[in-house]
Parts: structure tokens; sequence; C-alpha cells
């Protein structure tokens, strides 16, 4: 059997708080990596054709303000599709300043001279993550989400499994196991060093930082890509639901923590660059949520390279005891990535061959016409079900908060179904209420905690805790907070 712990919530980290874009990146094809954005390319496509509920495609404009940019990004961009091939999402071409404005009206037309429009996938990340979950477990694999590993089990020369606190209980466990594979992303040098506490740092971390904004600074459904910030990297503008999403930033970080928080400068960085392109540019009391996540980047021969500049790419390692680590990537390649490790450890653990499945597998979720669902959506095969269950319990249609776009039964639904057991599972992943409108989703706390308390068997007290609890991590969600 598979066993998958994890210390918090499923995607309670960056995997959370990405840009939600399932994309090749034309980032590495200007880098000149055009073996990742192949790969990229090709498992975005599998990604669609296995979670169509989450993953859809939208079309992106770059602006063009000078009369080479055009040609130049254009260029660029036919070489995407040709590298998409036949699974690409759209074809890109170049557009008018008529064209462009009438498909970005928010875009400064002061000096534009036209635009290029591509096309590339957008997803919920932390659904995907729970669908997965949900697809693993329904496939016999065990999952425990807030179960921590503490310690690994060592015979005289080799990993033989972990210790993990069930941290909501306390108690702790061994649990052998014939291979362990360490994916924990921004930690993994933790666990190595649990195997090895010599052993050097094999990741480089990087905070990406987002901002959200109302959807009148970008209304319509075409994104935005700035192809050059004054760092170097690109910046997105992205519809998503009823907001804008705009990111992110690449500010090198020391060392791992479990709740990152957006930086002031990253803000204004952030607010100044899509301030340029936009009639109207957002201020800082503009923005509903700020959200950071760590990136966990391969680091260099020297381990002090530019996080901006290192590769994407994943890595697995095998130490000398037989632990296995997963690290770098990005999310549009997680399969790829899952492939590869679990290859190695048939490898390690001497398992029978047996060719992949997860190419052509489904997720639980996926449904081809997920749109008839409404804000329901996302659910996919999910949705009738919630639906139907809501009509037959008028109390369970009632507004979660005037805000948000959330139905009381989507709580318990979460509690019942979705392996929810905290205030911030539901209103950070479950729903996305944090991440829409942070305040919004602070002011609904006491009655999702309330709802889960009565669904999950916990008393006043826990309530209060719970309460406490989200409301710190709230505070680093508030821009007026972060300064």
């Amino acid at each position: 059997a598979t066993l998958l712990l994890e210390r918090g919530d499923w995607a309670c980290g960056t995997s959370s708080r990405s840009t939600k874009l399932a994309h090749g990146g034309v980032r590495y094809l200007r880098q000149g990596n055009l073996s990742l954005v192949v790969e990229a390319l090709k498992e975005r496509s599998i990604l669609r054709r296995n979670a169509p509920h989450l993953v859809r495609s939208i079309p992106f404009i770059v602006p063009v303000y000078r009369w080479w940019e055009g040609p130049y990004y254009g260029a660029g961009l036919k070489m995407y599709d040709l590298l998409a091939g036949r699974s690409g999402f759209g074809r890109s071409r170049n557009l008018s300043r008529e064209e462009t404005l009438a498909l970005a009206p928010a875009l400064e037309p002061e000096g534009l001279d036209g635009g290029v429009v591509y096309h590339d996938g957008q997803f919920d990340d932390a659904r995907l993550a729970l669908n997965l979950a949900q697809t693993a477990a329904g496939h016999g694999g065990i999952l425990l989400n807030y179960f921590r590993v503490t310690a690994l089990l060592k015979t005289e020369t080799e990993t033989a499994g972990v210790t993990a606190q069930d941290e909501l209980s306390g108690a702790s466990f061994d649990i052998p196991a014939r291979v362990v594979i360490n994916a924990t992303g921004p930690f993994a040098d933790e666990v190595r060093r649990m195997d090895y506490p010599g052993a050097q740092s094999l990741v480089s971390l990087s905070q990406g930082t987002h901002i959200v904004l109302d959807r009148s600074f970008l209304p319509g459904d075409t994104a935005l890509m700035v192809p050059r910030t004054d760092d170097g990297r690109v910046l997105f503008a992205i519809p998503w639901g009823r907001v804008v999403l705009v990111g992110t930033t690449d500010t090198p970080i020391h060392s791992a923590v479990a709740e990152p928080v957006p930086l002031p400068n990253e803000l204004d960085f952030l607010l100044d660059h899509v301030g340029r392109y936009l009639v109207r540019p957002p201020r800082r009391e503009d923005i509903r949520s700020a959200f950071a996540g760590l990136r966990p980047l391969v680091a260099g021969s020297s381990g002090e390279a530019d996080t901006a500049d290192l590769s994407r790419d994943h890595s697995l390692t095998l130490s000398p005891s037989g632990l296995v680590t997963l690290t770098g990537g990005k999310w549009t390649t997680y399969r790829k990535m899952a492939e590869d490790a679990v290859d190695l450890v048939a490898v390690v653990a001497d398992l029978p061959e047996r060719p992949c499945r997860t190419r052509r597998l489904p997720l639980h979720g996926s449904h081809s016409d997920a749109e008839r669902f409404g804000a329901l959506d996302f659910y996919g095969s999910d949705a009738p079900a919630l639906l139907q269950w809501m009509q037959k319990h008028p109390e369970m249609q009632q507004p979660l908060h005037p805000q948000l776009a959330v139905r009381i039964g989507q709580v318990v639904w979460a509690a019942r179904y979705e392996m929810a057991e905290t205030v911030e599972d539901v209103l950070a992943r479950r729903t996305r209420s944090l991440l829409f409108h942070a305040q919004a989703a602070l002011e609904a706390a006491p009655r999702v905690a309330s709802v889960l308390a009565a669904e999950l068997g916990r008393d006043e007290a826990w309530q209060t805790r719970q309460i406490d609890s989200f409301r710190r991590t709230a505070e680093g969600f508030l821009p007026a907070r972060t300064t």
C-alpha cells in the first residue's frame, strides 16, 4: 500500500498559492530551456484532459508600446504554438491597436501600438491537489492530513520508515516502509537532514507574492502578460472568477516558514508594474488579498544563484540510505514528476515493472461540461449531488457572507467529503474565500467554526481556538497589515 502523510492540509503551502496557470512558460522559452517548455506543454494538455472541470483555456494579451515589440513577441509566441503542436490551446496572432483595446479595454491606450494574443491554461491549484488526493484514495492509497513526520526510522544502513505524529490527537506512530519519498517542497532539506545531519542544501528558496484586485480593474475574459519587469521576470494580471490575480515576484528567501507573508516592497512592485499598463492604476487600499508562497528551486552548484535564473526543472536524488527526494519543478509538470519518482522507487524497492496509468486517468470530479453548474463548476461531477442535497435542505443554501459566493452547505460538504478539519481548510482552500476577499473571509470565520463544530463534534473552546488561529493567518493576507 502507498501512504501519504501531510503535516498540514492538502496544498496548505505554496501548492495553493501559485499563479493558477497550467502553462509551458513563455519565460523559459526566452531563456532557451526548450525541453522544459515542451514537457510542460505536453503535461498541460494531459491535465486539461484529466481534469476538464478545473482547467480551461484563457487568452493572454501582450501589449505592444514600441514598434519592434509586435514582430519580436509575435515570433516568440509562434514558436510557443509550434512547440505545443496538436496539444495547443489556441493559436497566437498579432493584433491591431483597435483589436487590442476591444479585447482589453482597461489597457492604457496612450502610446499603445497593438498587441499579441496567445492562449494558455488556467486552473484552481488547491482544488486540483484535493482532487488528486481523492483520486489516490479511490485507487487504494491511504492519505492522512495533519500528520507530521518527525523522524526517519533507520536500520544500520537504510531508511526503513518514518515516525509521525497526529497533529490533531498528539499520538505518535512508527510506520515501517520499503521506500520513503521526501516530496516536501521548501522543507526538503529539513527531511534530508533527518537522514544525514550533514547534508548540503539542495533547495534554494524564492518567495512569489500575488495580489488580488476587484474584477473592474481588468474586465472581460482576457488576461494580461507583461513580458519584462524591472527585475527581468514576466508579470501576469489574470481574471479569476470575480477577481483579478496579479503576480508574481521572485524574492530570495533564506529559510522556509510554514506561513510566508508578502513583503511591503513586493506589494509596491506589483502595484507599480501592473499600474503602468492599466487605465486605472490600483492602489494599496484596492488590494482584496495578498498572499505568498515559497518555490523550492534546485540550487546551482554554488548555491548562491539569483533565484530568478534558477531552473524550474525537477530533480530526483537518492541518498546512500535509500531516501528518495523530489524537488524543483512546477505545478504544470506535477504528473511527470510523480511518474519519474515512482519509476525510481520501483527500482529501489525491486517492485514489478508496470506501465504508468496517469496519462489517461480522469481525476476525481472530472466533468467535460462543468460550466453548466455555475458557481459550483469546480466541484465537477460532485456538483449534482451537492446541488441536490442543498435543495433538500434549504438551510444549507444560506449565503456564508454577502461578499463571498459560498453557501453554508459547502462548509458541511467540505467536512463530510473533502477532508476539511479546520476553518482555514474551508476558507483558504476548499472555497478559496481567503484569496478572493480576505476581510470577508475573516468576518465569516465564526460562522464556519460553528458549522464545522457541529459537523465534527467539537466544543466551544475548539471554535475559539479556530477563530483565533484563522485570524492570525488572515492578517498575513490583509495588505494593510503587512506594512
